[in-house]
């Protein structure tokens, strides 16, 4: 006899608003929906789980008397305009749970291998100046103007690696975990900060704009610096209100656009688009950041950059799209895990002190083959 579930009438609505899914759609594809709302009928087990699945909640709620509050386990220093964020996503939490996951794996990997803590995290403060703190993180990463590559894929790609290189666990993916059919909105959150002595981590939402990426990685970067972890905006069409997000903001564009150089090279006669795209290119940075620096540099008043910003973003999103999907699966995937997490852990499966199921589960493989391919590609095999 089939097992049933009693639960609480105001789980199911809850489990169908925070996983964004149309009622409509849900009671087509769960006929008796309407039933089990209103306590006419019970869902067996089986069925329970096939929801729960559906809704992205995990199942072991619906067995509680009423909804949890759910809240973003690091600092949210999101806002939209002056209000508040809306209640976080499934996606948005399994995220920065596989990231924690990946996190605590990696400390317990570098304390058993005796790794050193790296030494900037922490080492500035939001008492620093920005200019100050833009200069020594240029430095520790080597990202002068000069050294970003001929585009910005190369410019992106080269402060990753630097990042790193410097002890940093960088994840770039537009999707959660490997599953391609849960992608991340860009609207929701652009980044995060992980910061730990032994695994500093952050992660970008490469579902954002090409254009948006480079400016989250400085930004997230800037918070491991700062020794805080942090979910972020990294958005400078915006005001950030917490004082930490106005810093970051601040460090993160005087890194990739330095103010001085900026002042030097506008030329306020030309075209302002052909101008943007111009100093983009040389400075291997994203016309945002860019306007951002004009306003910043006194050439434009907070209003007309505000005008300048909505324009600009729609002719940027219609220029480059949105990323984080395709490519060759040997470059996509350790990028979605960080390549030193990902060496890290074929080392580990290798020397025998990580099975080979968790290595898998890990890196989001399925085949040994594929696991000695990415091996190979990562010069660890």
């Amino acid at each position: 006899m089939a097992v049933r579930v009693d639960v609480a009438a105001s789980l199911y609505a809850w489990a169908a608003e925070r996983s964004g899914l149309d009622s409509d759609e849900l009671v087509h594809r769960f006929p008796k929906l309407r039933q089990w709302e209103s306590g006419d009928h019970s869902p067996t087990l089986k069925q329970l789980e096939r929801f729960a699945a559906a809704t992205r909640t995990p199942v072991g709620y619906f067995f509680l008397p009423a909804p949890p509050a759910e809240q973003v386990p690091i600092p949210d220093l999101r806002t939209v305009g002056d209000r508040g964020v809306r209640r976080p996503s499934p996606d948005l939490l399994d995220t920065i749970y596989l990231c924690q996951q990946r996190q605590d794996w990696y400390r317990d990997y570098a304390r058993g291998i005796g790794l050193d803590p790296a030494s900037h995290v922490g080492s500035l403060s939001i008492a620093t100046p920005v200019a100050e703190a833009a200069s020594a993180m240029t430095a520790a990463m080597s990202f002068s103007t000069e050294q970003r590559g001929s585009n910005w894929s190369e410019a992106f790609g080269y402060l990753r690696d630097q990042a790193e290189d410097s002890g940093v666990l960088v994840m770039v993916s537009g999707v959660v975990g490997s599953n391609t059919r849960r992608r991340l909105d860009p609207a929701e959150f652009r980044g995060f900060a992980l910061a730990d002595p032994l695994a500093p981590l952050v992660f970008v939402n490469s579902a954002d704009t090409k254009a948006a990426q480079i400016f989250t990685l400085a930004h997230e970067l800037a918070h491991i610096w700062l020794g805080e972890s942090a979910l972020s905006d990294a958005d400078l069409g915006v005001q950030a209100t917490h004082e930490a997000e106005r810093w970051c903001n601040g460090v993160a564009a005087e890194m990739l656009v330095p103010l001085e150089a900026l002042r030097s090279g506008f030329d306020a006669r030309a075209d302002l688009t052909e101008e943007l795209d111009r100093l983009a290119r040389r400075f291997k940075s994203s016309t945002l950041v860019v306007l951002r620096r004009v306003h910043e540099a006194g050439f434009l008043p907070w209003d007309a950059y505000r005008r300048a910003y909505g324009t600009e973003f729609r002719r940027v999103m219609e220029l480059v799209g949105t990323g984080g999907g395709g490519g060759d699966f040997y470059n996509t995937q350790p990028a979605r895990v960080s390549k030193r997490f990902a060496r890290s852990v074929i080392v580990s499966a290798l020397e025998g002190q990580t099975l080979y199921a968790d290595a898998f589960q890990m890196l989001g493989l399925k085949k040994l083959a594929t696991f000695n391919g990415m091996g190979e590609r990562l010069g660890v095999m």
